[in-house]
């Protein structure tokens, strides 16, 4: 069984219910005790900015600001370098205990025994 869940999110409000899923997947996973690492690419990096997320609403899921703050709390939350750098964002442009890592550490992370990598 696996130790340790990366979860990579690919969307943000353009497919929200996608978002939401992998946002879900992650803070019930930190919930049961799970090592959680959660990676946001494409326009998910929005979610790691404060502010920008606050409006996303999906009917019968828990807000998506809540989600990724219980991620934070106990797990690690990366945005993608060439996501953040098309965007012109730094970590000062993020959501405290956000950090930027390129795609050599997405690899690192995902091959490691023990870890299951789901992407959404």
């Amino acid at each position: 069984m696996a130790e340790r869940l990366v979860v990579k999110i690919t969307h943000g409000p353009e497919a929200l219910e996608r978002l939401n899923q992998g946002l879900t997947v992650a803070a019930m996973a930190v919930a049961s005790g799970v090592e959680v690492s959660l990676w946001l690419t494409g326009e998910a990096v929005a979610l790691a900015v404060p502010g920008e997320a606050d409006g996303w609403q999906l009917p019968l899921a828990a807000p998506a600001t809540e989600l990724r703050d219980a991620v934070l709390a106990a797990g690690t939350l990366t945005v993608c370098a060439q996501c953040a750098g098309r965007r012109s964002l730094t970590e000062a442009d993020l959501v405290p205990g956000v950090v930027i890592r390129g795609a050599a550490s997405f690899v690192e992370e995902v091959m490691a025994e023990g870890t299951q990598a789901l992407v959404y």
